[in-house]
């Protein structure tokens, strides 16, 4: 048998032509002491199962990756929904959304009690052991869609209509036969770490997180996060798009105009309510936080709107204005400027201005120059009217530290973030992280002069400073925004595709990119043109009527 030369992880070596990947790394362990669930070869992400049949150079994929996670959850998740098929032989799993700990399913027509989540757990943990391998086999889309529709699957019917590639991956496992957006590992008996939850009649499968990947988290989903996830359930139940292929029938009938208005006016609706809220409560310092992409400076803007027509006078302040001069900014593990860091800001100056604000003091307003890294005073002196209120919108709003001088009794914190629970199937969701990515490669190629490639490599980082600064200060709200669009991805398909096809296969984002035009490649595109100047979506594509 022919050889061939290889790289893995920079080390050297020779090997049999057709070796599969797992063959060369078992017994390897990944960064942190994580398992290896996938590989990277020629710069392409590849199942464990890929035979090597050329010259290659070669990295691992573990569990301290997004990849790897997902990979990781996705296996689990055909895992859980093997174990309802065996307990609940008549029943439908579907997954619903994200949260902390992993991902939130329910069982159609059935509440899950603790009783159930145990008798799954160990029907699950007796499959892992039983190592029974994931079974994969390529079809044509047509035929796939045959499948689909002798098996009463409408909904993974309506979303292969519009795919673009004219062929699917589906999986086997024992019995069942399955179609999922993404690679697998090759068997149960990889998925040893994992846990279920029940909660609000549902299940919880906890999966472990990058920044701890050989442990499970114990964060819990906060109460008012859920609702806001149950709140745009029944929106879409509203609008009866509960997945992709319900969307795009709403293109395909030419009904796209009047559906984007209803989910405009849904936000809208919701903007009014929080608006109501702070004003019944007499609240006069109204602090927003959310993670990048959550669209904070439109709501902002807006919510100022609804309170004027409430009688208030609001003034809108941005927390970066409060940043230190850059010689003070603390540095993150690389040495750079780490403006996501609480003690970037001038605690003390901004909860001095804050209270001479609600004490009616006119107050001198720095503006921060991220040109020069120094803060300036521009001559914009502001008062706060009687009866008024300020707006203040940053990252670490949340966090009580930043307004450890300011009375609680005077603040309402809001959380807002894209949150996505339509799915594409229903086994398979779309992550609210990949919405915002999105928005942000969209924002940045246009207003920020930063391109496609380098959005994906700090996307990392910024997902870090979330789970860091942002994250843990959600049970602190008063109210929480769900800023996502049911409609926006048809949208943002058309600025997108063109940015993600621009990375070359030479470049270290090429996988990442690759993914997400497969992850739209199931959604239709519409033009921008319908979308009000006023929507928070208009934040990143611009003809925003608040710039």
């Amino acid at each position: 048998m022919s050889r061939i030369r290889l790289s893995l992880n920079g080390r050297k070596m020779e090997v049999c032509k057709g070796t599969r990947i797992e063959d060369l790394v078992r017994g390897m362990e990944g960064k942190k002491g994580s398992l290896i669930v996938a590989a990277v070869v020629n710069n392409e992400i590849r199942e464990l199962t890929y035979p090597i049949e050329r010259e290659s150079v070669i990295t691992t994929v573990d569990l301290s990756d997004a990849d790897g996670i997902r990979i990781y959850q996705r296996s689990l998740k055909f895992l859980l929904i093997k174990a309802v098929h065996d307990l609940f032989p008549d029943k439908e799993l579907q997954v619903r959304h994200s949260v902390r700990r992993g991902v939130f399913f329910e069982i159609v027509d059935y509440k899950v009690t603790q009783e159930d989540v145990e008798r799954l757990e160990k029907r699950m943990r007796e499959l892992v052991e039983q190592d029974h391998k994931y079974v994969k086999r390529v079809v044509p889309i047509n035929e796939a869609r045959r499948i689909f529709l002798g098996q009463g699957r409408e909904d993974r019917y309506r979303a292969l209509e519009f795919r673009e590639k004219d062929y699917v991956s589906l999986y086997t496992f024992d019995d069942i036969e399955d179609y999922f957006y993404g690679y697998m590992v090759p068997s149960t008996g990889y998925l040893k770490l994992y846990g279920l939850a029940a909660e609000n009649d549902g299940i919880v499968l906890i999966v472990p997180r990058i920044e701890n990947p050989t442990r499970l988290p114990d964060v819990t989903l906060p109460k008012q996060l859920f609702d806001v996830f149950t709140e745009y359930t029944n929106w879409i139940r509203i609008l009866g798009v509960e997945d992709v292929g319900r969307l795009n029938e709403v293109v395909k009938k030419g009904r796209i105009h009047e559906f984007i208005l209803i989910s405009e006016a849904l936000h809208e609706k919701k903007i009014a309510q929080i608006a109501d809220m702070i004003v019944s409560q007499k609240k006069r310092i109204i602090l927003i936080a959310g993670p990048s992409s959550s669209g904070k400076t439109t709501f902002a803007r807006r919510l100022a709107i609804q309170l004027r027509v409430n009688g208030i006078m609001p003034l809108n302040i941005s927390v970066d204005d409060y940043f230190v001069e850059k010689h003070q900014t603390p540095v993150d593990e690389d040495g750079k400027p780490d403006y996501e860091s609480l003690e970037s800001v001038d605690l003390k100056l901004f909860n001095q201005d804050m209270n001479a604000l609600l004490k009616g003091e006119e107050v001198a307003m720095p503006t921060f120059n991220f040109i020069t890294g120094k803060r300036e005073f521009n001559g914009r002196r502001i008062r706060l009217e009687d009866g008024g209120a300020v707006i203040i919108e940053g990252i670490h709003a949340l966090n009580p530290r930043l307004t450890s001088g300011i009375d609680d009794a005077d603040k309402f914190k809001i959380y807002i973030s894209a949150i996505t629970s339509m799915r594409i199937d229903q086994h398979n969701r779309i992550p609210t992280t990949d919405l915002r990515l999105l928005r942000r490669m969209i924002r940045d190629n246009l207003f920020r002069g930063t391109n496609a490639p380098d959005t994906i490599a700090m996307w990392p980082a910024v997902r870090r400073g979330e789970e860091r600064n942002i994250f843990p200060f959600q049970q602190e709200a008063d109210a929480m925004f769900n800023s996502s669009l049911i409609y926006e991805l048809l949208v943002i398909k058309g600025y997108a595709l063109p940015l993600l096809s621009s990375i070359t296969k030479d470049m270290p984002q090429y996988s990442e990119a690759r993914r997400l035009i497969e992850f739209l490649s199931y959604f239709l595109q519409i033009p921008a043109d319908d979308i009000p100047p006023n929507s928070i979506l208009r934040e990143f594509l611009g003809g925003s009527c608040f710039n």
